[in-house]
């Protein structure tokens, strides 16, 4: 009694594929998107940072001072200090395309990267 058949390593590889090229078209629809990043505390949008401007600087929100965001020069933004236990916020590291997205949940901070024709009028989905 075999416990992998040939048709389960076929379809396993064919997923693996779909998945690699769904990953790839992805990145490629989304690269050269001008998008800005949103930052919401205690989901209120507190701040929006274009990324396109090809500046470095740091700052802090005036609603909560113990986190620390970098904003790169390459058009990225990433959480730089936290004071929260588990730092998981800062192990995200850089956001750069549409789509992503890292939360501090301890202090209650979220970065949303979204393109610049985004509104929040119109619908996230139509069922």
């Amino acid at each position: 009694m075999k416990f992998v058949k040939k048709t389960d390593i076929i379809i396993i590889i064919l997923l693996f594929v779909v998945a690699l090229v769904s990953y790839f078209s992805y990145k490629f629809i989304f690269s050269d998107v001008p998008a800005v990043a949103q930052i919401y505390y205690e989901a209120k949008l507190v701040r929006t940072v274009d990324l396109s401007k090809n500046e470095d600087y740091t700052f802090r929100l005036a609603e909560n001072e113990d986190v620390l965001i970098h904003v790169f020069v390459d058009g990225s933004i990433a959480f730089e200090e936290s004071d929260c236990h588990d730092k998981i916020c800062i192990n995200s590291g850089k956001l750069d395309t549409v789509g992503q997205s890292a939360a501090c949940l301890p202090n209650k901070i979220v970065i949303k990267i979204v393109a610049t024709t985004y509104s929040d009028d119109k619908p996230d989905l139509i069922v």
